[in-house]
């Protein structure tokens, strides 16, 4: 979403190295206190860049299933006192169901935080760019980014024409709730064909379209607009690296 807000004016770069430093801070979170200031970061990058929690809960809906998962595994499973005598809970699996579910949100917020506040053509034009030197060991890093960049394009494409063909097959009388598992597996088979016979369709007319272009990879191509780093992305960097440092010297200290 385009907004004038400090966290959507930093550089796609700086923002993909911070997203990287923000996971290995949040891996080597193992106590409260370093929980707490993962979660105080996380919240006040949310402040800045002007984002409703709702957002973030959206885009928890489709991992819900994990989650619950993930906690009910590490409640079950972790060694410890039992809450009650002769009970499997115990208190230590309380604690880590917490933290893993913690984790987990975390993780998706700071993921949706970058594709959030930043366009999907900047998104790949800054990972290029940070991939560049892989160009001198004849990695093809414009072809990867150009089918990271498409695939983006593509996803809220090929959303919609699942739900027009989902939509096209209840008016014919298809049922995809109820049933089986297996039975609602095979109620799905009269979409996925004519969903796969449309993308291929599509990459097809994409492909006939950047030949007629005389798109020819990454040799001599221009931007629009050209990367820059301000001092704002050197002081998001320098943070960065103090949040990273300070949750490791909680893991370090026992804090």
């Amino acid at each position: 979403m385009n907004r004038d807000t400090i966290i959507h004016r930093l550089d796609p770069r700086t923002k993909i190295v911070l997203l990287i430093v923000y996971i290995v801070a949040l891996f080597q979170a193992v106590s409260w206190w370093s929980y707490a200031l993962v979660l105080a970061v996380t919240v006040l990058t949310m402040a800045l860049g002007h984002i409703s929690p709702k957002n973030i809960f959206k885009g928890l809906k489709p991992m819900l299933f994990i989650i619950v998962l993930t906690a009910l595994l590490n409640i079950f499973y972790t060694q410890g006192t039992p809450i009650v005598e002769g009970w499997i809970v115990t208190w230590e699996g309380i604690g880590r169901s917490v933290q893993m579910i913690l984790r987990i949100v975390l993780l998706i917020a700071g993921t949706f935080l970058l594709t959030y506040t930043t366009s999907p053509l900047a998104l790949t034009d800054g990972l290029e760019k940070l991939m560049s030197p892989l160009k001198r060991i004849g990695v093809p890093v414009h072809e990867m980014t150009l089918m990271m960049s498409m695939a983006l394009r593509f996803i809220p494409t090929l959303i919609e024409e699942t739900d027009k063909i989902m939509s096209a097959q209840r008016a014919r009388g298809a049922d995809f709730e109820t049933g089986s598992l297996i039975n609602r597996a095979k109620a799905l088979i009269p979409v996925l064909v004519p969903l796969f016979v449309s993308s291929f369709r599509r990459a097809d007319d994409l492909a006939v379209a950047m030949e007629c272009r005389c798109y020819h990879g990454g040799e001599g191509r221009t931007r629009m607009k050209q990367l820059h780093f301000t001092a704002a992305d050197r002081i998001a960097l320098l943070l960065g690296v103090l949040f990273l440092a300070g949750v490791i010297a909680l893991k370090k200290f026992g804090v």
